[in-house]
């Protein structure tokens, strides 16, 4: 079996480049990847170096503490559409989750799900900072929200991708809603071990040698 396309082939490092950029791009092409994750400033570089092949563009949104304003990741995902993005990652309001303030948390995935409409909104949970219980509650919220996938991790936290928290959030979320793991994921043994717990999406900087 391939994998390829279960890839986002990522680079949010703060010193990436144009340049590195256009390496990622071409990396996605030549290994067929699903898609490239970057940051928000380079969603129109990737799209417009990716343009008539199948391979995504991939953002974030409130990354990576989440902690910005819900009007802040409005506009910013208004924008990551506008310059050709098919795939948004937002990063959820932690404190607020931890607060249990769950309106707050279910509103604003379905703001920006409202904007998303039929582009695919993933919603991280930074799961490392959770409790399984806090888990459960923010993939519920997201259901809910009818965001189309649940997400490790930024990768820029305390800890990444862990077996438990996907097993957790596949279980939470059922079989037709998307899980997305990511953080710490580099080799082949980590994809195959992320799959086999309920992940359908991967995200990682290593996917060339992973392939």
């Amino acid at each position: 079996m391939t994998y390829n396309k279960l890839i986002d082939h990522t680079l949010l490092k703060q010193d990436a480049t144009p340049s590195d950029i256009k390496s990622l791009c071409e990396e996605a092409l030549t290994y067929d990847f699903m898609s490239v994750c970057v940051n928000p400033c380079y969603v129109s570089t990737a799209s417009n170096l990716l343009k008539g092949s199948d391979v995504k563009v991939c953002t974030v949104i409130g990354f990576p503490l989440g902690m910005s304003t819900t009007a802040s990741k409005i506009s910013e995902t208004e924008i990551a559409l506008y310059d050709g993005a098919d795939e948004i990652d937002m990063v959820i309001n932690v404190g607020m989750l931890k607060a249990e303030n769950t309106d707050y948390v279910l509103n604003e995935i379905k703001e920006l799900k409202d904007i998303c409409k039929e582009h695919i909104l993933k919603v991280i949970l930074e799961t490392c900072l959770l409790t399984d219980e806090e888990i459960v509650t923010a993939c519920s919220l997201a259901k809910d929200a009818k965001a189309d996938f649940v997400k490790t991790s930024t990768g820029f936290s305390t800890g990444g991708a862990t077996v438990h928290a996907v097993e957790l959030m596949r279980k939470t979320v059922g079989p037709d809603m998307g899980v997305k793991a990511s953080g710490g994921i580099r080799t082949h043994e980590d994809l195959l071990a992320m799959v086999n717990a309920g992940a359908n999406r991967i995200g990682t900087s290593a996917g060339p040698k992973i392939i």
